[in-house]
């Protein structure tokens, strides 16, 4: 039995005319973005002190240490990054209501053109496949990597590691610790090559979304090309899975490879398939309990229900144990998992009223953060709260809608909010249904919010010259900003979409 959803939660289109309108403009256009971003990348992207032969390319050398070359570089990589944005969005304004079976090709030259320059680009927006590196030195070295940080490997700086969770154990599952230190031995720790291989492994999980988004969102009644262009060709999906290399890629594409195989009768195997997600990152173990309900069937009672819980949680956590066995860490991934949830950010909604009631505590006398971190900790208990709601309210026919959901409050009611957290949802959302109204609207300026944040926020900017890292990200956020805000209010050709009301392009606007 699979899991459908009803056909008033089918996506609509951005109404207009039937035909497509040279979307290979649009894609041409975000090459250019990516290839510009891809620039970008080698003057403030993230280079290892270990990258001596890149650090010798005189081009590179003027792009990270002059401060002409810097900023240039900032420059180009805003500038890439929304054009990127824009291209996204004339894209599926270019295609223009025909989403049949010839859009899924122009969706995957898309997809294609604007991920290669990427997998090219020098990591962007994050630092965390250094600590994949560094943390795969501590399984070569034998020690356990939740208990020993990556500060226990001789000269772990030079890896390029993030120095704040360096004394961290990795919140990383049983399978991702075997793919990092594999990856190790293949290539001895060499940056370059490791990133490479790291980079791959993310590619490996969005063909995997790429493969299972369509199929689905045709079990949901869903345009699957259009749910496609949603995830696949989306900015934040690109730029967090392949310019920045994040486990998360593979993480969530086994996971939707899972959910399809339970959805179509194979609920082992997803189950199975599901649980190598959780070896990941453990977050995709909210799966379960669905995956539960779909095992169960259409017609299930409380009674069968609760077996069938019984069992996916036996099968899942029984792979798991045996997994932690042969590593010889065991489930120490569980006290591990509190790592990344140490911290907090200002537009995580959870983060921010967390910040203003220790502010007020503060200004009162009390230990502000103190209870802060209490307001922190409730929007967790009401996420677990919703996440058993949803498991025991609502028809089969909604399951994974349902999944969906409980995912969502996870991530929104946690204090501390990443783009790539988002991209979990992207895909869970799309394949359910995006209506377009203010569903499909509120994507575009997430999307467009996060890829401004991300140009300013991580940036490799040499330390030791006048030009310094707040002027970097200041000019970062006027030329994002400055983009978005045309994007948004200027551009005859997609200030439309943030209406209240979608138009067709008016004559003469296609190009």
């Amino acid at each position: 039995m699979t899991a459908q959803v009803p056909k008033t939660e089918t996506a609509l289109t951005e109404g207009g005319h039937p035909s497509m309108n040279r979307p290979g403009v649009a894609i041409v256009q975000g090459f250019v973005g990516s290839m510009l971003m891809m620039l970008g990348s080698f003057g403030v992207g993230w280079l290892s002190l270990a990258s001596i032969e890149l650090r010798r390319i005189p081009f590179i050398i003027w792009l990270r240490f002059e401060p002409a070359g810097a900023a240039a570089s900032v420059v180009v990589l805003a500038l890439g990054g929304m054009l990127l944005v824009r291209s996204w969005l004339r894209l599926g304004q270019r295609i223009n209501g025909d989403w049949g079976t010839g859009s899924r090709a122009i969706v995957l030259k898309a997809v294609a053109a604007w991920g290669a320059p990427l997998c090219l680009a020098l990591p962007l927006f994050s630092r965390d496949v250094f600590a994949y590196i560094a943390q795969g030195k501590v399984m070569i070295s034998g020690l356990n990597p939740y208990v020993d940080g990556y500060s226990q490997i001789s000269n772990y700086l030079q890896t390029g590691a993030d120095d704040l969770w360096a004394q961290s154990p990795t919140p990383y599952g049983p399978l991702f610790l075997w793919l990092e230190k594999g990856v190790i031995l293949l290539t001895g720790g060499q940056p370059e090559f490791s990133i490479l291989l790291f980079r791959l492994i993310a590619v490996i999980g969005v063909l995997l979304s790429i493969y299972y988004v369509p199929k689905l969102a045709e079990l949901h009644g869903i345009n699957p090309n259009r749910a496609l262009w949603l995830t696949a060709a989306n900015p934040l999906f690109l730029t967090n899975f392949i310019a920045s290399i994040h486990n998360d890629a593979l993480m969530i594409g086994l996971a939707l490879a899972g959910l399809y195989l339970t959805a179509t009768r194979k609920p082992i195997l997803g189950i199975v398939v599901v649980t190598l997600s959780i070896a990941i990152k453990p977050i995709t173990i909210i799966f379960l309990p669905f995956l539960g309900l779909l095992w169960a069937g259409e017609k299930a009672g409380w009674g069968r229900k609760f077996v069938f819980w019984t069992m996916t949680a036996a099968l899942s956590l029984g792979l798991l144990a045996l997994m932690g066995w042969v590593n010889g860490f065991g489930f120490g991934w569980v006290g591990a998992l509190s790592t990344p949830g140490s911290v907090w950010i200002w537009y995580a909604p959870v983060g921010f009223i967390g910040l203003v009631i220790a502010t007020l505590g503060d200004a009162v006398g009390l230990d502000g953060w103190f209870f802060g971190n209490l307001a922190h900790d409730a929007g967790k208990v009401v996420a677990v709260g919703i996440i058993f709601w949803l498991m025991f309210r609502g028809d089969y026919s909604r399951i994974v809608r349902r999944l969906t959901l409980a995912f969502a409050a996870i991530v929104l009611l946690a204090p501390m909010i990443q783009s790539w957290y988002l991209v979990w949802l992207i895909p869970l959302f799309a394949v359910t249904g995006i209506r377009n109204d203010w569903q499909v609207k509120a994507m575009y300026f997430v999307v467009s919010f996060f890829m401004v944040y991300a140009i300013t926020d991580q940036l490799d900017i040499f330390p030791y010259f006048e030009f310094s890292l707040t002027m970097a990200r200041n000019i970062a956020a006027a030329v994002a900003i400055a983009f978005a805000l045309y994007l948004i209010f200027l551009d005859p050709k997609t200030k439309v979409l943030f209406r209240k009301r979608f138009s067709d392009p008016a004559p003469g606007q296609l190009d």
